[in-house]
């Protein structure tokens, strides 16, 4: 059995609380990651799965529950220097690699930035050689060192983006949707460097998309969000082939594939949360249906899925 990096437990996000305006980003979600493993974070825009993700990594501090990293609690009060230690642990590759670069910066300084606040170098010309060896790992060369983020196109900016949260060590790293705002043939090419990169380092991901194609080929799991709910969650192989939920198999009807006679057959199915039968006091929790299998339901749904 696998060895648990991360728990999540009953984990809250809630926007203006209280309030006739409140938000829940995240609303009461519980879930597991193993190390060495990816979990693949599904749902439509605004669903809540960059919330969950930032969250996580206590860029927001949560409304409730609880995030437990290798037995220790990310949200409790701590010092810097115990903040400074988890950040190196835990690092995120964000959506928009034109905005999570400075601009005013030179490629040399973004990403020896973790390098010179965690004091892993001991001089200029040892920045500079670990600077140019995290270049070549991502695919970019030496040469880019020099240079300012606009003389990049989106791809590379990636690369630079991955550079800089590899240059601290970490053993866990959050992918914020790293290849939505790229080109096909350019998602590929970042993905695969993923898992390069993951089986070389042993890391741990947690990878936020909305395409359940491209979650599918790099993720060991897979779990799906529905306004603020994890709804499914279950090994993404079982959960591509077999998915109980109502609004997984929705996801899963819009993917179109290269085959006009599927494409012509094919059936979109929408999904309304009116069309659960739940009973009067019926409670609607996460149940495993099968090992590693999870559905939100209630009692008499999770009775059928059986």
């Amino acid at each position: 059995m696998a060895e648990k990096l991360l728990e999540i437990k009953n984990l809250k996000q809630y926007f203006n609380e209280g309030k006739k305006n409140e938000v829940r980003a995240v609303d009461d979600i519980t879930f597991d990651i193993y190390k060495g493993e990816t979990l693949g974070l599904v749902g439509e825009s605004g669903c809540g799965k960059s919330t969950t993700g930032r969250t996580i990594i206590r860029l927001y501090d949560a409304t409730g529950g609880e995030v437990i990293y290798d037995g220790i609690d990310v949200h409790a009060k701590k010092s810097k220097k115990q903040l400074k230690a988890f950040n190196r642990k835990m690092q995120m590759i964000f959506q928009d690699p034109y905005a999570s670069l400075n601009p005013r910066m030179k490629v040399l300084d973004i990403v020896a930035e973790g390098l010179d606040i965690h004091g892993l170098v001991k001089n200029s010309k040892e920045r500079t050689a670990r600077v140019h060896e995290l270049l070549e790992i991502v695919g970019l060369n030496s040469e880019h060192a020099n240079r300012y983020p606009h003389e990049f196109s989106g791809g590379q900016r990636q690369r630079l983006g991955i550079a800089r949260a590899l240059a601290v060590e970490p053993e866990f790293i959050i992918a914020d949707e790293p290849i939505s705002a790229l080109d096909v043939s350019i998602q590929a090419q970042v993905v695969n460097l993923l898992k390069e990169l993951q089986e070389e380092r042993g890391l741990t991901y947690l990878f936020i998309a909305h395409d359940l194609s491209m979650v599918k080929y790099i993720s060991d799991r897979i779990g799906v969000m529905y306004f603020g709910k994890l709804v499914e969650i279950g090994p993404a192989e079982l959960l591509y082939t077999a998915p109980l939920h109502p609004y997984t198999q929705s996801l899963l009807s819009a993917i179109p594939l290269p085959d006009p006679n599927y494409e012509r057959s094919r059936v979109r199915k929408t999904y309304n949360p009116k069309m659960h039968n739940y009973g009067d006091n019926e409670e609607v929790i996460m149940r495993e249906v099968t090992p590693g299998h999870c559905v939100l339901c209630s009692e008499s749904e999770f009775e059928s899925f059986k």
